[in-house]
């Protein structure tokens, strides 16, 4: 049965609202609120928070993004694929210029979730991660790092890869197969001087008449399109090889010899942790998050796998401490960033595009 391109938010945010029973009771006088999802914040930094802010775990990022009209919510910490689905009218402006400006320019659009350039910023977008190639035992494959995506090809890898279970990633994924990787507008960096990167085209690529064949061929070689448990079954044997976002993996490069990742020359899709402020929310706590940017606690989100969007310069220090081929993984050199790209928001046409090319390519 196909997978439902870009409404699986959308189904699971009802089942997130049976944990608002445990908001309901909040009056005027209940501390700031900061919600989160299990592993959506590093423990480090939450341990910091200030008085009279409180964080508030949720089930799931679905019951996060369901409290948003709910009131004493101050804070929300989302991924960029749930922020989206957030209703701008629902949502404040940041009004933090002076931290957004120690950021990276490429963190500038999902700072506004991608709308237009003169839009406000509406998130502060804290940590970005990769998708990255995690390969156990597997040294031969390693060896062959110039052939990129294309490793996911391997006769050896059928039924024993686990692809994201988003099939826009994966779509993504054989678009730099077959060296289409989206360029230009769709870029991390070029997003940030499109005009309105909320409408941007679909990239040339996904008309190519090689793409339903080559979409069909990756699928037919997954174990599982399941990342939240890819590590899980990398580690226990089930599989040689994964398709991971970085940040999960980067904590165990350096503790077992397994494993090995990769990300091809070619980039991949970031994927974004968003700070959203609901409308009528209290003041942001502005220290507390400009600690994240700077050490120690710095070095101690980045050994936890948390990349903040800083300037090459500032992660310098910081990122010398690690071997260099796992430094690359956490800060990609800028030739390989420029070709990573952002997951902007689609129109309900090319939604009907990417969701009738995915069953198009169903094995």
């Amino acid at each position: 049965m196909a997978l439902p391109l870009l409404h699986r938010r959308q189904l699971l945010r009802l089942g997130g609202l049976a944990g608002l029973a445990l908001l309901g009771g909040c009056d005027s006088g209940a501390p700031s609120q900061l919600l989160y999802a299990p592993g959506d914040l590093p423990s480090a930094w939450l341990k910091t928070l200030p008085k009279p802010w409180r964080g508030r775990p949720q089930p799931s990022p679905a019951a996060v993004l369901a409290a948003l009209d709910k009131p004493g919510m101050d804070l929300l910490q989302l991924s960029d694929g749930w922020a989206l689905d957030a209703p701008s009218d629902q949502l404040a402006p940041l009004g933090a210029p002076h931290l957004l400006a120690q950021l990276a320019p490429f963190a500038a659009a999902p700072s506004r979730l991608f709308q237009a350039e003169a839009a406000p910023a509406l998130a502060f977008p804290w940590a970005f991660s990769t998708w990255v190639l995690v390969l156990r035992n597997r040294a031969d494959l390693a060896r062959r790092r110039p052939e990129g995506w294309g490793l996911l090809l391997d006769p050896s890898l059928k039924g024993r890869l686990v692809l994201p279970s988003s099939p826009r990633v994966v779509i993504e994924l054989v678009l730099r197969q077959l060296g289409l990787a989206p360029e230009g507008s769709w870029s991390a960096s070029a997003a940030v001087a499109a005009a309105d990167p909320a409408v941007l085209d679909d990239p040339a690529g996904l008309d190519d008449p090689r793409l339903p064949a080559a979409i069909r061929r990756l699928r037919s070689q997954a174990l599982a399109c399941d990342e939240a448990n890819g590590l899980n079954l990398l580690l226990a044997g089930d599989a040689d090889a994964a398709v991971l976002p970085a940040r999960r993996v980067l904590p165990l490069l350096r503790s077992d010899p397994r494993l090995q990742a990769l990300l091809p020359e070619s980039g991949s899709p970031l994927i974004w942790s968003l700070l959203l402020r609901p409308a009528g929310a209290a003041p942001l706590p502005q220290e507390w998050l400009a600690e994240a940017l700077k050490p120690p606690l710095l070095n101690r989100l980045l050994a936890k796998g948390w990349v903040p969007p800083l300037p090459a310069q500032r992660l310098a220090a910081p990122l010398s401490a690690w071997p260099e081929p796992v430094a690359q993984l956490m800060l990609p050199p800028p030739e390989v960033l420029e070709r990573c790209t952002n997951l902007a928001p689609l129109s309900a046409s090319q939604r009907n595009h990417w969701q009738a090319l995915w069953d198009q390519a169903a094995p």
